[in-house]
């Protein structure tokens, strides 16, 4: 009998079909959903639960599954899985490390030439058939925010690990930036610049590129005083976690024009956006898809399946983080 694997972050409809053949697979996405989809599979069936690092996985929702053998994040983050309740069951729970980091990577600069150049307003005042004032430059408008470049400008990166060296390696090899970094360390191999704080790092930089983990303990790093370091011409990108910029500070930075503009691809209390967050100007937000490619998806299904096949095989799990 096919172990049950049960499924509660999003996929595409085909993102689950390398599993099928060996598992008995219940996919939900729908938090409201769950208890249904446990009770209909069985709750003592369940035996491995795939999530990611934004949906997470409660201790109550373990307790749910007397049977559960393995938790499988498929990004390389997990902060909202609860390490400690798995570990007391003896759950070991793994995560997807490099599967999404290119693509994260890719659309991180997609944000920030996006803000950079007015293509989202530009892109509605066209549509709206105002074509003559949207090729004018903003300044000949009389718009604040003029439309500027990003080749040879200065990038902050706050948090250089995987995904923060794609950036930096784009960067300077394709917009030739200047680089500097903060981490909780210097890393002396790194050919950037390191900024002894975070705020250091804002005030040298044209743009601020997010990049490091959520949690507890960046939650709120980039607040009003890190805002006002980065300045009137400067630009936030986020692509981490929406815990770590304070969402409330950031539409008060834009409104009083703090900031020249920022574009985020995640948000606190996401699917949900706070309404001072969708009035605010000179923002740009996605839908947490810097890590949907294709590509990215395929590659972490291929990583959980190879955990999971490990898992039932009594093999090592090969991306264990708990």
């Amino acid at each position: 009998m096919k172990p049950d694997i049960l499924i509660i972050s999003e996929l595409p409809p085909w993102g689950t079909d390398g599993l099928k053949e060996s598992f008995t697979v219940h996919h939900e996405p729908n938090p409201a959903a769950w208890d249904r989809m446990i009770d209909k599979a069985g709750p003592e069936r369940i035996r491995a639960l795939m999530t990611n690092g934004t949906v997470g996985l409660t201790a109550a929702m373990m307790a749910r599954l007397p049977n559960l053998e393995l938790i499988c994040s498929s990004g390389a983050g997990y902060e909202n899985v609860d390490l400690a309740a798995a570990r007391a069951r003896g759950i070991p729970v793994t995560n997807g490390p490099s599967t999404n980091d290119v693509s994260v990577a890719d659309h991180a600069f997609a944000l920030m030439l996006g803000i950079a150049r007015g293509i989202a307003e530009s892109d509605m005042a066209v549509k709206r058939g105002d074509w003559a004032r949207a090729e004018r430059p903003a300044e000949w408008q009389g718009i604040r925010r003029p439309r500027t470049m990003v080749s040879g400008r200065r990038l902050g990166i706050l948090g250089l690990g995987t995904i923060g060296k794609r950036i930096a390696t784009r960067a300077t090899a394709g917009f030739e930036m200047t680089v500097s970094y903060h981490n909780r360390k210097p890393n002396p191999e790194l050919p950037y610049r390191y900024a002894d704080s975070a705020i250091g790092l804002a005030q040298d930089a044209d743009f601020l590129m997010i990049a490091c983990p959520g949690g507890a303990a960046t939650r709120h790093l980039v607040s009003t005083s890190m805002l006002d370091a980065l300045g009137p011409e400067g630009f936030l990108v986020n692509i981490s976690r929406g815990s770590v910029v304070d969402s409330a500070a950031l539409a008060d930075a834009l409104r009083r024009s703090a900031i020249a503009g920022a574009a985020i691809d995640v948000v606190e209390g996401e699917p949900q956006v706070p309404e001072f967050l969708l009035t605010a100007p000179n923002l740009i937000i996605s839908p947490h898809l810097g890590g949907r490619s294709v590509e990215a998806v395929r590659a972490f299904m291929e990583l959980v399946k190879q955990n999971l096949d490990a898992h039932f095989a009594g093999r090592p799990l090969l991306s264990r983080v708990a």
